[in-house]
């Protein structure tokens, strides 16, 4: 959560908190935690008890238009903590196909999709979500390419990430750890302008 807090001041230079700000909450948590007498269940308690504390109270001083990314970096960093994704799934969220170059990667085989999102659907195609011995969505070019017509459809919606996912929905929801972030990520590579909504 520290850290989170720190982070804060990248998003906006007036977010910037102190070590000894962060100790007194810290205290102030352990303080007001449910009190038991396990030290493993204790330590839990207190965990869970300083994330909300903490999130509530930096929330409250935050410009409307950052709270989204607060709720996001704290998620992600308790998802990672989990091990439930890596630094490698999160950067695949932020940065998608930005780092692909169009003229090295094969020509997208229809057009109803601009060549930024084609990039990103590459390279989400090649990540490895965390746990992942093979890429989840390895064949999502072919599988667009088979079933043109309900993935245009997909992706011309007014809220596709409302929406079932062509051809993966079933597969996402099999996926309970982290399901959500897998079509978070998919949303984001497709419908980039849906993505905070998403998030």
């Amino acid at each position: 959560m520290y850290f989170c807090i720190i982070e804060l001041q990248y998003v906006n230079w007036m977010y910037n908190s102190s070590l000894e700000q962060f100790l007194t909450l810290f205290d102030y948590s352990i303080d007001n935690s449910e009190k038991v007498t396990a030290p493993t269940k204790r330590v839990e308690i207190i965990i869970k008890y300083l994330t909300l504390y903490v999130y509530k109270y930096i929330n409250r001083g935050l410009f409307e238009k950052d709270k989204t990314t607060f709720v996001l970096m704290v998620c992600f960093k308790i998802m990672q903590t989990a091990n439930k994704i890596s630094a490698a799934d999160i950067s695949c969220f932020l940065k998608s196909g930005a780092s692909l170059d169009l003229r090295s990667e094969r020509s997208k085989p229809f057009n109803f999709i601009a060549d930024k999102i084609w990039l990103n659907l590459l390279a989400l195609s090649r990540h490895h979500f965390s746990g992942d011995n093979i890429a989840f969505f390895r064949d999502l070019p072919d599988t667009i390419s088979r079933n043109e017509v309900a993935w245009k459809q997909f992706t011309e919606k007014n809220e596709p990430e409302n929406q079932p996912i062509p051809d993966y929905a079933e597969r996402i929801a099999s996926e309970k750890e982290i399901g959500p972030f897998i079509q978070l990520c998919l949303i984001r590579s497709l419908r980039e302008d849906r993505s905070l909504v998403a998030c």
